[in-house]
């Protein structure tokens, strides 16, 4: 928070302005202009060469698979992607910048005009727009700390230099620290359906800077704006733009002016830090890479890249939704990961009854892994076996009572479901006539919750059925029951 509390009052007076720049490591097997591993966790500076290190006479050339991702990305971003883009050299001198320079494209970039939908807090749909996805090579990482004379030595790692790219920045349409951390959530889910990266943030393979800056509401034009860096998560993200705006709105109600800079997001404190004055574009001193011709997507590569393109999380969503009958809230759980829907797709088409399977997977399965703090492929019960019980339950062959119990079974021994109902094999009561008998004896029991029902206390046939249920130890067919305890209280 800021340093002083503002009121909702202050808060309502202005409105944020928001845009975001991600950068996104593509996951290909090789760097970008180099033939080095572009592989995380090497022993430092392993995966170099001299065009990675910026040795005098190297030349890089450009990855054809790294063309491929960023044009994979674009398409799903809905971007519109140029048949010309150039790399130009982006000119700054820091030590994780072996060359002097970073190769990069800046005013002709790979594609252009993007968006993503998303949420918003009064339950539209709304549309952020995308500016720009270009590509780039990855710096050096500095290390400033873990090393006992870390006090006084700043050591480097130059495996990531080269690293290929895509910088996806949106255009300043995000309103609140919700809709950033939307589209971020969005954002992630694209690129991992599409497998152009594995965007883990812990690693570094996707990272995210905001721009952030408020002005009074009703007035167009944007007030200055400082970038926070150092955001390691889309829950720090959110609390760093909250944090921000509410500085920014100290300064100014306190008769300052805020200054355009860089900040750095401390999560320890939860507050920003001032780094730097921020750059303009032309501090870079950006040319033409001399030593890279430009980058020409013919109608036919983007075409035969539009075709590799899985369906998307929303669409899939959607689809789902009318296929199998399901609620926006289980669609939305099904598809976070292309994975997950993958299997429970595959599992539903075997299936008598699609969205009970659904309905297992989230709840009896789904909590049980999650109390257990495993995933999916560490369940005892695969989804074969999440099938047969559904088809179970969804022919009568046993109660949901019974399953819960199988289920706690299964997990309890590490077996499969099949096999754990195989070897207890609950039977349940289909018999009429003894189920009839179960009831009888029961109204018998309570002839003051029978005159309640017939007083008009419908509710009461529910204790009836818990109580017959009681007596038949949980067998007695549930659709059954309930139709005979109507028709003999109503009798």
């Amino acid at each position: 928070m800021a340093a002083t509390a503002l009121s909702p009052d202050v808060l309502a007076k202005y409105e944020p302005v928001i845009g975001l720049e991600v950068h996104v490591q593509l996951l290909t097997a090789s760097k970008v202009f180099c033939g080095c591993a572009n592989k995380f966790g090497s022993e430092p500076n392993t995966n170099v060469c001299p065009v990675c290190l910026g040795l005098p006479g190297s030349l890089p050339v450009l990855n054809a698979k790294a063309v491929e991702f960023a044009v994979m990305a674009s398409l799903a971003l809905n971007c519109e992607v140029r048949e010309r883009s150039i790399f130009a050299r982006k000119n700054y001198f820091y030590p994780d910048l072996p060359k002097g320079y970073q190769i990069s494209q800046f005013d002709k970039p790979l594609a252009e005009h993007g968006w993503i939908e998303v949420p918003t807090a009064d339950g539209s749909i709304k549309r952020i727009g995308i500016t720009r996805l270009h590509m780039e090579e990855d710096a050096g990482k500095s290390l400033h700390d873990g090393f006992s004379d870390s006090a006084t030595r700043t050591y480097l790692d130059l495996n990531r230099c080269g690293t290929p790219l895509a910088e996806i920045v949106s255009e300043p349409d995000i309103r609140t620290p919700d809709e950033a951390f939307e589209y971020l959530t969005r954002l992630k889910e694209i690129l991992l359906y599409t497998a152009v990266s594995d965007c883990n943030m812990e690693e570094g393979s996707l990272r995210c800077d905001a721009n952030v800056s408020v002005r009074p509401r009703g007035q167009e034009k944007f007030g200055t704006k400082a970038e926070v860096k150092n955001v390691n998560s889309f829950r720090f993200i959110r609390q760093a733009l909250e944090y921000e705006i509410e500085r920014q709105i100290e300064v100014i109600e306190e008769g300052g002016r805020v200054v355009q800079e860089t900040r750095l997001w401390n999560a320890h404190e939860g507050r920003t830090y001032s780094m730097r004055s921020k750059e303009q574009a032309h501090d870079y001193r950006y040319f033409p890479e001399p030593d890279l011709p430009p980058l020409i997507v013919t109608p036919e590569f983007l075409e035969s890249v539009r075709a590799k393109l899985p369906e998307l999380p929303e669409a899939r969503r959607k689809r789902m939704i009318a296929e199998y009958e399901l609620n926006p809230k289980d669609a939305h759980t099904l598809t976070a990961s292309r994975e997950f829907a993958d299997r429970f797709e595959a599992a539903a088409k075997t299936a008598k009854n699609p969205r009970r399977v659904a309905n297992l997977l989230l709840s009896e399965l789904g909590g049980r892994l999650k109390a257990l703090g495993l995933e999916l492929d560490q369940s005892p019960i695969s989804m074969a076996g999440l099938v047969f019980a559904a088809d179970l339950l969804d022919e009568g062959m046993i109660s949901s009572k019974q399953l819960k119990g199988l289920f706690d079974i299964a997990f309890e021994k590490g077996e499969d479901f099949p096999a754990v109902y195989e070897r207890e094999k609950p039977q349940q009561i289909t018999d009429s006539s003894a189920i009839e008998a179960m009831i009888d004896q029961v109204i018998a029991a309570n002839p003051k919750q029978v005159e309640q029902y017939r007083a008009g206390k419908k509710t009461m046939a529910g204790f009836f059925v818990g109580q017959v249920m009681k007596a038949s130890k949980g067998q007695a067919n549930p659709a059954l029951l309930n139709e005979l305890v109507t028709k003999k209280l109503d009798g």
